[in-house]
């Protein structure tokens, strides 16, 4: 049976959601310089995920489903795989929710990203690859009997990010096209699935990093494919596979993909910091670069939608991408 989501089981999510994830604002982007680089009469239109909180869309997947558990679940606490968003964004559920949180994060994750997580009262550890860190993930399940919480995957999580494509279609009413960043697909199948259910006409493009292509691979093959490595400067868009639930919201709602190079997201976060003063991670300027290169020209004078999805970055980090 195909995974399903309505407009009246999103909006009771987020009143279940409540105050523990904010309504972020949008930002029409206007000037000389953005009328150059996207073309005259464009009108795009941020959506801040960013300033979600946690700093990222996470937390309203991983609240939805830590708020799923029941009460000797909690007692066994949660626990998660990360590069670093859905980790804070699970240390914060737990926090918020009365559990524990224990998290594996990849090796190479930003410093402050490892930081915020602790900060909120997980206990981290590390794995090499996106690969051992899921079969970590999976052992400290069965031994400790924690529940695992998918940066990704599932029906909660896609109903937690449809609450952000509600939204935004609803703050920015005659949206032509949405952009939305891809890692695992969690995020694109939530606001792809919310924006169609509102206005099946609203075109959603997803967006992969060059060097994270899994979804691409998935709908060429028609089923979910896995990529052996992961090579992007995105790394909060660095699944390795794609998984049954997202795919399928996806492959039901998303009217094409695009790929970007590392080059493409750097030259967009520069953009994104001189155009909207924002500092973002590489994967909160992924919708960007897409609009900046393949999408250019063919949404040019449209309203565009694009999903700022997150700022976890250190400003060392920051600047030696932008520079």
């Amino acid at each position: 049976m195909e995974p399903h989501l309505d407009l009246m089981d999103i909006r009771k999510a987020r009143q279940s959601l409540g105050d523990l994830v904010v309504t972020t604002p949008t930002h029409l982007l206007e000037g000389p310089a953005v009328d150059s680089a996207l073309g005259p009469g464009t009108r795009p239109y941020l959506k801040l995920e960013l300033f979600q909180r946690t700093g990222s869309f996470k937390p309203r997947g991983a609240l939805l489903n830590v708020m799923a558990l029941s009460d000797e679940e909690r007692k066994r606490g949660v626990c998660a795989l990360s590069a670093g968003n859905h980790a804070i964004a699970t240390a914060y559920a737990a926090r918020m929710l009365g559990t524990h949180a224990r998290i594996v994060m990849i090796a190479t994750a930003n410093p402050f990203r490892v930081a915020q997580c602790q900060a909120w009262g997980a206990e981290v550890e590390f794995a090499a690859t996106p690969h051992e860190g899921f079969e970590r993930v999976e052992a400290i399940s069965l031994t400790e009997g924690r529940v695992p919480i998918h940066p990704y995957e599932g029906l909660r999580t896609a109903l937690g990010t449809a609450t952000l494509g509600v939204e935004f279609m609803e703050q920015v009413p005659g949206l032509d096209a949405v952009v939305v960043p891809i890692g695992g697909g969690g995020l694109c199948a939530g606001v792809a699935a919310a924006v169609k259910l509102l206005n099946a006409r609203c075109q959603v493009f997803g967006v992969e990093p060059e060097g994270a292509d899994s979804m691409h691979r998935s709908f060429r093959a028609g089923r979910p494919e896995r990529i052996e490595r992961v090579a992007t400067v995105a790394d909060s868009l660095g699944a390795p596979y794609a998984l049954p639930v997202s795919f399928a919201l996806c492959r039901q709602y998303v009217d094409e993909l695009v790929l970007v190079d590392d080059h493409a997201i750097k030259a967009a976060m520069r953009f994104l910091q001189q155009q909207a003063k924002l500092a973002v991670e590489p994967a909160g300027a992924a919708a960007t670069a897409a609009m900046l290169g393949p999408l250019r020209d063919r949404l040019v004078g449209r309203q565009v939608g694009l999903i700022v999805c997150g700022a976890n970055i250190d400003a060392v980090s920051f600047a030696r991408l932008v520079a």
